[in-house]
């Protein structure tokens, strides 16, 4: 018989609430979306394409053809073995009359199924499939339920949580609505537009016009990608009439978008006394405060301009841009208060300050801690050509910043202001800029510092925080990390990579621990940072495509710097590629298996009078050669051409081991050997352990 066509409509989901959290609002819209297909698809309805629509009083789903009903299955139960139930005169057992009345039959109604471990009795049972309505509401309240909201709330005499109160609830299938009630909202047919442009109810017929409605009649743009690209498209356009470039902050341009319905730009301005202000507290309180859109110059210097979104196109929209100037006001003159109270003191003199303010309680204040940075950063800067003297103040003055009334306002700007405030006291331009790098990289991507002093108590202040933090016994666990190690050692290794810094990094921890001494209670500090470091290396050269096993052959000699490090990966990465690399691997791999089982002293040096075949003489000679080819490599660290070098050993190894028994008899012929094979995978060390490479 024909398999029955699948009969499918299109459905409609909505959820209204009062204003949803906007900085959550996309998270529980995709949350939603996730949750709700899951529950179809494990439900066996069959869908098309999904839709997902979020805005700040509603969250709703479109799905395209979704089956009215599950498909007809046809289910096996399988009951005991053939052996089991019958007897030896074939009468069936108590196991088999009590499966066949499980499955509400007889004995003799049941059928056999044969497997590679016997017969077995089965039934064999139609299924119809649910219809749709039946299932769906038990799919939406599950995926309501799943939603990530970290802390439900109840209102009223109502016993419903959710994280928001719900107004009503928007249920089709098709033109049918689908009978529940979720969250004590029943479900209907209506939903409401705009809560001043149309607040009445919309009555939607068919759910493929969901958007199409709300757009038009209800001033409701429900879609939020194609809300957030109008905003986008608004608030660049009159930037453009304002003489500037908007900051189009995407954290920002996500949050607007929650929080409007009905987008509609406003331009704004501000006296221009204000922008004697550090711009970025200016743009601070704008962004995070107000949620405005700054306008910026050509050239980056921010302008007495910004943009404002109302969520309603108003008859007079010069009343709302004056409450926005308004509202910012008082805003602006705070931050220009700090500004200027801040002026009245230098950065050193907050020095005296950092005694009273803990870093951590085993570890002691900010003072010590900048006094250890500042320590460490002049033996940095020596080694990488800075000022020693300008590294050791911009230590001991990076943590001022901490002690003004600006970044007690605003701790987004710390280091930032330390940089202003620095310029202010007519301190070198290095050591201000330095007063901001010291905080970099901020985050994954972050630019690097680029000053050396900068870059000297960057480096000092991450390496001093992972010894004492390391020392304590506070190391990273799981997913916990309050100390934010992890990204203090990937910004640490990100510096000395990519400016390529020949600093002996195992040196400059061994330097932060002598400081910590005191301090300290884990034993081998300086191992385990190194080691934590080193995984943190490791990850950053895997996300780069860097085999594991290139790694680990450098990794294994520990080179003491990082620009080092790369330098070797690089190296072995390429000789990996090369035809004669598989076989000096595996022959490097055989030396090494070797020489560890060897219980007896290897000679120091090879003694050619002790040679008894050809093909030692000939790989002792050219190891000799090749030796002395890649000494001047080694000391100018052109690894790649050491490595090419040593390829050429290729046939004179690969004819050791074909012709020579290395495990001689004789004690001496054998050391002999043991040296020879010791000095050949000796020159491979100078780049890497190749004996790790895998074929």
């Amino acid at each position: 018989m024909a398999e029955a066509s699948v009969v499918s409509k299109d459905l409609l989901f909505e959820l209204g609430t009062e204003e949803l959290p906007p900085v959550a609002l996309k998270r529980l819209s995709e949350a939603l979306e996730r949750e709700f297909v899951g529950g179809l698809d494990d439900a066996g309805l069959s869908h098309g394409e999904v839709t997902a629509y979020c805005a700040p009083r509603r969250l709703a789903l479109l799905v395209r053809d979704c089956a009215t009903s599950q498909p007809d299955r046809e289910m096996e139960r399988r009951g005991p073995a053939v052996a089991a139930a019958f007897d030896g005169n074939g009468a069936p057992t108590k196991a088999a009359e009590g499966f066949a009345r499980s499955c509400g039959t007889t004995v003799d109604q049941l059928d056999r199924v044969e497997t590679d471990k016997g017969a077995w009795l089965v039934y064999q049972v139609h299924q119809a499939g649910q219809p749709a309505a039946e299932l769906l509401p038990g799919i939406a309240e599950n995926a309501l339920n799943r939603l990530p909201i970290p802390k439900r709330m109840r209102w009223g005499d109502s016993d419903a949580q959710f994280v928001r109160p719900v107004h009503w609830l928007l249920f089709l299938h098709g033109e049918q609505v689908v009978p529940c009630t979720l969250l004590d909202a029943e479900a209907g047919n209506q939903t409401y537009g705009h809560r001043f442009h149309h607040p009445q109810a919309i009555t939607v017929f068919n759910p493929a016009d969901y958007a199409d409605v709300l757009n038009d009649l209800g001033k409701v743009i429900a879609h939020f990608p194609t809300r957030r690209e109008k905003i986008r498209n608004q608030v660049e356009a009159l930037a453009t009439e304002l003489g500037g470039v908007a900051d189009l902050d995407d954290d920002l341009l996500d949050e607007v978008t929650a929080l409007n319905e009905w987008p509609v730009p406003v331009g704004g301005t501000f006296e221009e006394r204000f922008l004697e202000v550090p711009q970025e507290a200016l743009v601070a309180t704008m962004k995070g405060n107000q949620k405005y859109f700054p306008v910026f110059d050509a050239s980056g210097r921010l302008l007495n301009r910004f943009i404002t979104i109302a969520n309603i196109d108003s008859a007079q929209p010069e009343l709302i841009r004056e409450g926005n100037e308004r509202v910012i006001r008082p805003r602006l003159a705070d931050a220009m208060f700090f500004w200027q109270q801040d002026g009245k003191r230098r950065l050193s003199d907050h020095i005296a300050g950092l005694h009273h303010v803990v870093f951590q309680k085993d570890l002691g204040s900010m003072f010590e801690k900048s006094e250890r940075v500042a320590a460490l950063a002049e033996y940095i800067a020596d080694g990488i050509g800075g000022d020693r003297v300008l590294a050791r103040r911009a230590g001991e003055l990076s943590r001022c910043d901490l002690m003004t009334e600006m970044v007690f306002e605003f701790p987004e700007m710390q280091g930032i202001m330390g940089r202003y405030q620095a310029q202010r006291d007519g301190e070198p331009d290095e050591l201000a800029s330095a007063m901001d790098e010291f905080y970099m990289p901020r985050f994954s991507g972050d630019r690097l510092p680029q000053t050396r002093t900068g870059i000297a108590i960057s480096l000092a202040e991450k390496l001093d925080t992972l010894v004492g933090i390391f020392g304590i016994g506070m190391k990273p666990t799981g997913d916990k990390d309050p100390f934010a190690l992890r990204r203090a050692a990937l910004g640490a290794l990100r510096i000395m990579r990519e400016h390529s810094l020949t600093l002996d990094l195992r040196k400059l921890l061994g330097l932060a621990e002598e400081q910590l001494r005191d301090k300290l209670k884990e034993p081998a500090t300086t191992d385990s940072v190194y080691g934590f470091m080193l995984d943190r290396l490791k990850g950053i050269y895997a996300d780069e495509g860097t085999a594991h096993d290139v790694f680990e052959a450098v990794a294994a000699i520990k080179p003491a710097s990082v620009a080092d490090f790369e330098q070797r990966v690089r190296a072995v990465s390429e000789f990996r590629s090369m035809p004669q690399a598989e076989a000096l691997a595996a022959a490097n791999k055989r030396i090494s298996n070797i020489l560890r089982k060897n219980d007896s002293p290897v000679p120091d040096t090879v003694d050619e009078s002790l040679f008894e075949d050809d093909a030692e003489r000939a790989l002792a000679e050219r190891v000799q050669q090749v030796s002395a080819q890649v000494a001047p490599m080694a000391g100018n660290a052109d690894y790649t051409a050491i490595l090419k070098t040593l390829s050429q050993l290729r046939d004179p190894v690969d004819r050791f081991f074909d012709d020579v028994m290395v495990m001689a008899d004789d004690a001496a012929v054998r050391g002999n050997r043991l040296a020879l094979l010791r000095s050949l995978a000796d020159e491979f060390l100078r780049v890497a352990d190749v004996s790790l490479l895998q074929a």
